[in-house]
Formats: C-alpha cells, structure tokens, sequence
C-alpha cells in the first residue's frame, strides 16, 4: 500500500479543478487524464494554441488570458513550474483559501491511484521510451494510462487513458519533479550532465536518480553505464540490468542495421526470448527498444505481441519526427537540445541518407549554452551545414555573455538567422534529393519544419 500524502486527500476530495497554465505540454495531458476520471476540468492559458482547441473539445473549458475571476467554485488550483506566485490567478486562490499544487505533486498523487505506476527516467529518451511502453501495452490490450512528454501519433495525443492499474509516466528530473512520484516500477535510462544549473554538479544530479530508482520495487536500467550502475548501487529496490552487455540481465545481440532503424535479438538471463525491429533510427534506440521490450515482457506482454507493436512505431512528437520527403528532401523535426542528443539525432538521419544532412538549431537558455556550448559545437559539426537562431531565453537573463554567434563562429559552415521566412527559404535552397533537413531544439524552430514543408510541396 502506498503512503497518503496531502495531496493525495486534496485531489480525492476536490470536484472542480483549474489549472494555470493548461496547453502546456506538461499540464495538457494531466488536464486530459483527470477530465477522464470524472473531475470536472477547467483552465487558462496566455495564447490559444492546437492544445487549447483540443482540450476544448473534450470539453474542459479553458480561459485564455489569466483573471481572479477564472478560478470561481474550484476546489484545488494546480500551476505549472512556469507560473509565479504573482500570477493573479494562483493570488486569487491563496485569498480565497483555495488549495493549490504544483503540477509534479497533482501527478505524484495521481500516480498513487495506480497499483502498477511505470516512471521512465534519465536525461536522454523519456518520451521515446514511455511512448514506446505505452503503444506496447496499448496494442496488447492492457489498457494502459499515460502521461507522455510528446503526442504518441497512434493516440493523437500526449496522454492515453485506459481502464488497468496501469499508468506510464514520463519522470523529469529537472528540479526534483520525478522526487513527487509514486513508481512501482522505474526506468533509468542514463544519467548525462544536464540541468546542472539547478543541481549545481553530477554528484547532486546522480543523488536524484538514485533517490527516483529507491522509491520503487523493481527498477531496469542501463547496465552499460557505470554512472547509472554505481549511481544505484545498494539500494534495496530490485535491479533489472539492461543493456548491449551479455553480463546484463537483459541484452541485445545479433545487432543489424535494417530499412529503418536497427534489428537484433533480445536475450533474458543468457536465454534469447525474441526479436526487435525499430523503424526509429539510431544506436541509441537499440536501448530504448530492448528496455521497452523487458518492462513488458516482465508485465507478460508475448515477444511476439511486443515485436509487432514496436515494428509499428515510428516516433513520438517532436522525436525525430518526419513531416515527409518532397522532391527527395526529407524533413524532420527533433526536440534535441543537449550535445548528446543533437549529436544521436545528427548520426542517425546520416544512417539514413547518403545525401547531406543540414541542420537548424535553436539553443535553449543562456545557462545550458555557457554550460555545453563546447559540446554543442563537438555535436553540430557531424552535420554537413549548420544554421542557428538565437537563443531562446526562457525566463532567464544573460549573464553569461552567450550567443548562438559563439557556435556558428567555431564551425567551418554556419551562421546564424533569426528571421524563420529567411530561414526557411536559405534550408530550401542549401538541398537537394537525397538530402535530410533537421530543426532542432526545444522552443517553437518546430515552426520551421512546417513552413519548410509547405514550401516544399507547393513546389512540387
């Protein structure tokens, strides 16, 4: 039995719940799962977006612009990481003595409802493997819940709700959110030099994933990785190993590349138990593939049941995402925007092409910049060309003295360019058929691919 926390008795007593902030891709799904389960749903955001119009027509109803007046009758107010105490709408519920949480703790006490709540960590391949996990047991008929970090294309959405225990969650480290959940099962992909601004150093971040892995029975991760094996060392929790190894519990062998993505066998104790071929490219899926394949064959998903469902996966929102091939030219989009990831994204549209593969990045926050600018331009020279836009501030100052120039200026061909009209024609006319263009980062450069392949197609 799960400990009650006060959350837990403030979402169980509430009807009406309003959250700020609501089309955010954090708050959007939550909002979608609670609406599901019988609270009545309401909320406001600054812009009407594709999230505010679809959760309108589940008939939640959302407030654009944020005013007192909008949290009337609610029983509890929930706020994302984004919204200060200043926002008149959290002042309006703290003078009316309405209860308010954070959005990490209104889902550490939704993951308390579920008997088999699956917490997917680590810095790299949260949303691919929750989506991964989650088309499994869809497919498979285990009626899964799941509150993902992108849309899983076959739900059209970033959360599914189902009638099992069952809930995916994705679990983000960044500020200790994933510390507010409740995981009977948890997944630790890797643990990489990310939000270091937050965490001050490895060691501080590593504390976390440990204490994340700790609060759940049985826990897979990466046994490739010293880092995450010394990080879980001790624990009472029960370790699962999974990895390219053959000294770890489960393991990939017989490693090919395929039409798609890579094919090989997945192995349990020494045991060969199935077969995987992901029709998502790169090295790094082969671990995102076997994982998912061990979760839930342990949850006794068939090998058959879990190949077929995985053989139909071909990404999450904003994971190397294709928005099609015009004339040749494939467009993809990618949320990448750590060195790693910017350089597994890179490395793995030039598995697929013998073209030339031309990239847009666009760097998120001063802080990660001064941290990894280094690293970022080691990655970005993998690609043939480079642009850049400036770098998204997200609430932060400068006080770092970066810019994007500090990276175009270190690479042989790139530049940086602000406007996305000019963007858009100057990625046209670096390509070719046969080439690959990528937009890359975690703010709104998505916009870009879009326009791209409008221009595209219009040219036939």
């Amino acid at each position: 039995m799960k400990a009650v926390k006060q959350s837990d008795k403030l979402l169980n007593n509430a009807k009406r719940i309003h959250m700020i902030g609501i089309g955010g891709s954090g708050m959007c799904p939550l909002a979608e799962v609670l609406s599901a389960k019988g609270y009545t749903v309401s909320g406001s955001d600054t812009v009407e977006t594709a999230k505010t119009e679809y959760l309108r027509g589940l008939g939640i109803t959302v407030f654009i612009g944020q005013k007192p007046e909008n949290v009337e009758g609610a029983d509890l107010v929930a706020y994302s990481a984004a919204i200060p105490e200043t926002n008149p709408e959290r002042k309006a519920a703290a003078k009316k003595g309405i209860p308010t949480m954070e959005r990490s703790v209104l889902l550490g006490a939704l993951t308390r409802q579920y008997e088999n709540c699956i917490g997917v960590a680590g810095t790299h391949g949260k949303t691919t493997v929750s989506s991964i996990i989650t088309q499994i047991l869809l497919l498979n008929k285990r009626e899964p819940t799941a509150v993902i970090g992108g849309t899983l294309p076959i739900a059209g959405s970033s959360a599914v709700i189902g009638d099992s225990d069952i809930l995916v969650c994705e679990s983000c480290e960044f500020v200790n959110s994933f510390l507010e959940f409740s995981p009977d099962i948890s997944v630790l992909l890797n643990i990489d030099n990310d939000h270091l601004d937050f965490f001050g150093n490895m060691e501080n971040l590593a504390k976390s994933f440990r204490e994340f892995v700790s609060l759940s029975k049985v826990s897979y991760v990466n046994g490739d990785s010293q880092t995450v094996i010394d990080t879980v060392s001790g624990l009472d929790t029960k370790i699962i190993t999974f990895g390219k190894q053959k000294n770890n519990d489960f393991y990939a062998d017989n490693i090919k590349m395929g039409k798609y993505g890579y094919c090989f066998d997945v192995y349990k104790n020494g045991e060969k138990i199935g077969s995987l071929s992901m029709h998502i490219p790169g090295e790094h899926n082969i671990y995102n593939g076997l994982v998912s394949f061990a979760v839930c064959y342990d949850l006794g998903v068939s090998p058959e049941g879990i190949a077929e469902a995985v053989s139909k996966f071909t990404g999450a929102g904003r994971r190397f995402e294709s928005y099609g091939t015009f004339s040749g030219i494939q467009v993809i989009d990618d949320y990448a925007h750590h060195p790693t990831e910017i350089e597994a994204t890179i490395k793995a549209a030039k598995s697929l092409t013998d073209g030339k593969v031309t990239v847009v990045f666009q760097p998120f926050t001063y802080s990660r910049v001064a941290l990894l600018k280094d690293g970022m331009i080691k990655a970005l020279s993998h690609a043939d060309k480079v642009f850049l836009t400036p770098i998204v501030a997200s609430r932060e100052e400068n006080i770092y003295g970066v810019s994007s120039s500090d990276i175009a200026n270190a690479l042989p061909d790139a530049q940086v360019v602000e406007d996305y009209e000019l963007l858009t024609e100057k990625m046209i006319n670096s390509a070719q058929s046969g080439d690959i263009l990528i937009t890359m980062g975690a703010g709104d450069i998505y916009k870009v691919a879009e326009r791209i392949s409008e221009k595209l197609n219009e040219n036939g």
